[in-house]
């Protein structure tokens, strides 16, 4: 699977010449093609991510016939904001957080305005940052001993499951089968999946954009299930959603899925790409983490009502998306239902 670095930030499409534009633009995807995902903590580099291999190419039909299987799993009436209510109490998981004295928090480095490393200060930054840092810090009581280290897409649920991570930030949708796998949070931002394509794509809609094209979403996404419903010719994989970026500007995918909020940040990284008009499978994120660990998501559903109602949610949304959402932040804040 293709992994990229945070590097890839340091784009910026309204510097320049376009054909100065072209060439540093593939020199960065060449580069991100060959490397590995970095892991950082609040001090620095700390080990590396899983190593790079070639995107992962299914046959179409194979795909189709699992996204039927699980269709009919019978957990379509789930419901996706169910999670424990909030407390601020300390119990078996978080102490046992507290006692090895570093929560770890699974991120995206790779993603503009939501996770990567800004390449002229070097912090890692953006939307989910913010957040990851906000209940590290509440729950920890000292930012110091907040680590974030780096995730791919596809891995998410094994890093908890393994205890690589406590926690996941890391623009994860809510369904009903990883509701089956790691407990979630309340959500704290609704979602669907839009369609990038170049600019010089003649498809105006959605559907016209993936008939008999090459199609490309991250592993384990919301996105890779809807295109397996698709009339793509081919579905590519790779491990974090930026690869389908680089590889679009290869040229070697006609179109990428991907959640709103990570498509419109990507059409800011790269003004040679678009998001279609058109949404599927609205939804929302939250937060993951160990099915066991009850007391840990209590606490954390406390953070996010706090980070809500004392309006740092609101100013990460100003500071981090509203430039590219181009709409009304309460929207995306999920209302309990």
């Amino acid at each position: 699977m293709v992994t990229s670095t945070s590097t890839n930030t340091d784009r910026n499409p309204g510097r320049g010449r376009a054909a100065a534009l072209r060439g540093a633009r593939t020199a960065v995807a060449l580069a991100l093609l060959a490397s590995g995902a970095l892991v950082l903590g609040t001090g620095g580099p700390r080990e590396s991510s899983p190593a790079a291999g070639a995107p992962r190419q299914v046959p179409l039909a194979a795909q189709q016939e699992q996204a039927g299987q699980s269709e009919q799993s019978g957990q379509a009436d789930c419901d996706l904001y169910r999670s424990v209510p909030p407390s601020t109490e300390d119990g078996p998981a978080v102490k046992a957080v507290k006692a090895k004295r570093s929560l770890v928090v699974g991120v995206d480095l790779n993603s503009y305005r939501w996770g990567s490393r800004n390449p002229n200060t070097g912090q890692v930054e953006g939307f989910d940052i913010d957040l990851a840092r906000a209940i590290g810090t509440a729950i920890m009581g000292d930012p110091e001993k907040v680590v974030l280290k780096a995730v791919p897409t596809a891995d998410r649920i094994k890093f908890i499951q393994e205890g690589r991570v406590d926690i996941i930030v890391r623009t994860m949708s809510i369904t009903c089968e990883r509701m089956e796998q790691v407990a979630f949070s309340r959500p704290y931002f609704t979602t669907s999946q839009r369609v990038l394509v170049p600019r010089s794509s003649p498809a105006k809609t959605m559907d016209e954009a993936l008939n008999g094209v090459t199609a490309c979403a991250a592993s384990g996404s919301s996105a890779e299930e809807e295109l397996k419903t698709r009339p793509v010719k081919q579905l590519v994989t790779v491990q974090n959603h930026l690869d389908c970026l680089v590889l679009m500007q290869l040229g070697k995918v006609d179109a990428t899925m991907t959640d709103d909020g990570l498509a419109a940040s990507q059409a800011a990284q790269d003004q040679t790409v678009r998001v279609l008009d058109g949404e599927v499978r609205p939804g929302v994120m939250g937060i993951a983490m160990l099915k066991t660990s009850t007391d840990l998501t209590a606490r954390v559903n406390q953070v996010l009502n706090d980070y809500y109602t004392g309006g740092s949610w609101r100013r990460a949304y100003d500071t981090w998306l509203k430039p590219y959402l181009l709409d009304d932040a309460d929207r995306h804040w999920p209302t309990a239902r």
